[in-house]
C-alpha cells in the first residue's frame, strides 16, 4: 500500500516553529509521508502572488524537506507539483501553516497562508490553511491545540474523504490559550478596517513607514444571522473551519449589473 502523500508549506518561513510543529503531527499519522516545501523568509500578506521575474532555488534543509530561495507560498506549491511531484503523481493533501496570526474574514485575501491552499485546489488537490490565532505581545505561543486540530483533519480526511467538491478549501482558525475546543463550521466573517500606517525618520532625516498590525474587529454578514462566523467562533472559544471557495464572482450583482449597463 502506498503512503498518504502530503505536502506541507507555510507563509513564515521554513524555520517557523508553527510548520515544525505541523510536520511533527502529520508525520506521526501511520501511512503518511510528508514533504516540506516552504518559503526561505518570511512571506506573510504575500497573497496569491507568484514570482515571474528571477529564477527560483531548492535548498535541501532535510529529507523532504525544503526552502525556496526568495519564494512565496504560492510559488512553494506551484513549483513543488512540477519539480518534485511531477506529471506522475500528485500529493493527496496540502496543508499550509500553522501560521502565527489569524486569518479571518476579508484577511483571507491578503494570505499567504490561505493562498498556498488556493494554488493547490487550483491543481485539483485537497488542501488546508490553519492558522493560531495569537496575542503578538505574548512571547511565547502555544501551537499544540493547532497541531492537534490538523492531525484530527487529516486522519478524518485519509480515512474518509474530502468534504468539499473543487476549487474549495478549509480554512481554519484555533483559539489562543486553549488545550481543548470544539470544531464548528463558520464562514468568513465582516471584517473592518483601517489605515494603520506609521511614520518615522532615520539618522539622516529620510522618512519611512511601518504598516501596522489592524486589531480584530468584526461583524456579522447580513442575511446570515443564522450562521455562525470565524471570529464568533474564535471568541466564543471554539475552532473554526470555513469552506472557502476560489469563486468570487457576485452573482446577486450581475442584475443589477445588466440594468446599469
Amino acid at each position: 500500500m502506498n503512503n498518504y502523500e502530503i505536502l506541507i508549506t507555510n507563509d513564515d518561513g521554513y524555520e517557523a516553529e508553527g510548520l515544525h510543529a505541523l510536520k511533527e503531527a502529520i508525520s506521526s499519522i501511520e501511512d503518511v509521508h510528508v514533504t516540506v516545501v516552504a518559503p526561505a523568509n518570511e512571506k506573510s500578506a504575500c497573497g496569491h502572488s507568484l514570482t515571474l521575474h528571477h529564477p527560483l532555488k531548492f535548498v535541501e534543509v532535510d529529507d523532504d524537506f525544503f526552502k525556496l530561495a526568495d519564494g512565496t507560498p504560492s510559488d512553494c506549491v506551484y513549483l513543488s507539483l512540477s519539480a518534485i511531484y511531477g506529471d506522475e503523481r500528485k500529493p493527496d493533501l496540502v496543508i499550509s501553516g500553522i501560521n502565527k496570526g489569524s486569518n479571518m474574514g476579508e484577511d483571507i485575501t491578503y494570505s499567504g497562508t490561505a493562498s498556498a491552499a488556493m494554488e493547490a485546489v487550483l491543481h485539483d488537490i485537497p488542501a488546508i490553511a490553519i492558522s493560531q490565532v495569537v496575542d503578538f505581545t505574548e512571547p511565547f505561543v502555544d501551537y499544540t491545540l493547532a497541531a492537534k486540530t490538523a492531525k484530527e483533519l487529516v486522519v478524518k480526511i485519509k480515512n474518509g474523504s474530502f468534504p468539499l467538491p473543487k476549487r474549495q478549501f478549509l480554512n481554519v482558525n484555533v483559539p489562543n490559550g486553549l488545550k481543548e475546543a470544539k470544531m464548528r463550521p463558520t464562514y468568513a466573517g465582516y471584517r473592518f478596517y483601517c489605515n494603520d500606517a506609521h511614520l518615522h525618520r532615520n539618522p539622516r532625516g529620510e522618512e519611512y513607514y511601518w504598516l501596522g498590525l489592524h486589531p480584530l474587529a468584526f461583524d456579522v454578514r447580513k442575511g446570515k444571522e443564522h450562521l455562525m462566523c470565524d471570529y464568533d467562533a474564535i471568541t466564543g472559544g471554539f475552532i473554526s473551519i470555513s469552506p472557502i471557495q476560489l469563486d468570487m464572482s457576485a452573482y446577486e450583482s450581475m442584475h443589477r449589473l445588466k440594468e446599469w449597463l
